[in-house]
C-alpha cells in the first residue's frame, strides 16, 4: 500500500502559509510570506528530493496546485521543474474546471476522501503532499495521512494556515530529528497506530 507523506515547512506556532514569497498566499490578510528565506540550508533540499525519489505522483490542494504549477510549468531544463513538471500531481478543487494549466496533472473535484483512500490502495510508490493546509487537515481528519516530514522554523508568526486540525488528536511517533545550523530543525513524525 502506499503511504501518504506530508511534507511541510511550519513554525513553532503551527503556520504553514506563505512560506516561499511575500505575495506567495495572502489570504486572510496575511502578511508575513517568505519567512523561510533567511533559514536555508542546503539539508533542506536534500530532505525534499529524497522525498521526491520515494514518491511518484503529487496530491495538492488547488491554491497550492496553482502557485507551484506557475513556478514549475515554465521552467525548461531545470532539474527541480522537471521533476515537478513530470511527476502525475492529482489536485483536490470543487471549483476548477480544468487540469491543464499544469501538466501531468489529474482534477479531483469529489468524493474526496474516497478517492484519496482508492490512490493509496494502487501500486506505486508514496504520494507526496505539500502546503495544502484545508486539504491535509481533511485527510488527517480521517487518519489519511502516515507521515509528517516537517522543517520546524524558530519562529513565531501567530496566526495563518495550519496542517492539523483543530480538536482532531493525532497520536504520532518520532522516526528522526535533525537540526540544521540555521535554526531549523528537521523532523519525521509517523501517524502511531
Amino acid at each position: 500500500m502506499r503511504e501518504l507523506i506530508v511534507a511541510d515547512f511550519i513554525t513553532l506556532d503551527g503556520v504553514i502559509q506563505a512560506p516561499g514569497g511575500a505575495v506567495e498566499d495572502t489570504d486572510g490578510g496575511f502578511t508575513h510570506g517568505g519567512w523561510t528565506i533567511p533559514y536555508w540550508h542546503d539539508d533542506i533540499g536534500l530532505h525534499f528530493f529524497e522525498a521526491m525519489s520515494q514518491c511518484d505522483a503529487l496530491l495538492l490542494g488547488r491554491k497550492t496546485w496553482q502557485i507551484h504549477g506557475g513556478a514549475f510549468e515554465p521552467m525548461l531544463d531545470d532539474p527541480f521543474g522537471d521533476a515537478m513538471n513530470n511527476i502525475r500531481k492529482y489536485v483536490i478543487s470543487t471549483t476548477l474546471k480544468s487540469a491543464s494549466a499544469w501538466r501531468n496533472s489529474i482534477l479531483i473535484s469529489e468524493n474526496v476522501v474516497e478517492t484519496v483512500r482508492q490512490l493509496k490502495q494502487q501500486p506505486g510508490k508514496n504520494i507526496l503532499m505539500d502546503g495544502s493546509s484545508v486539504l491535509t487537515q481533511v485527510l488527517a481528519e480521517h487518519d489519511l495521512v502516515d507521515e509528517y516530514r516537517l522543517h520546524v522554523y524558530p519562529l513565531v508568526l501567530g496566526g495563518g494556515k495550519r496542517i492539523f486540525p483543530e480538536g482532531k488528536r493525532l497520536a504520532l511517533s518520532l522516526v528522526e530529528t535533525s537540526p540544521l545550523p540555521t535554526g531549523v530543525v528537521y523532523m519525521r513524525y509517523r501517524r502511531a497506530v
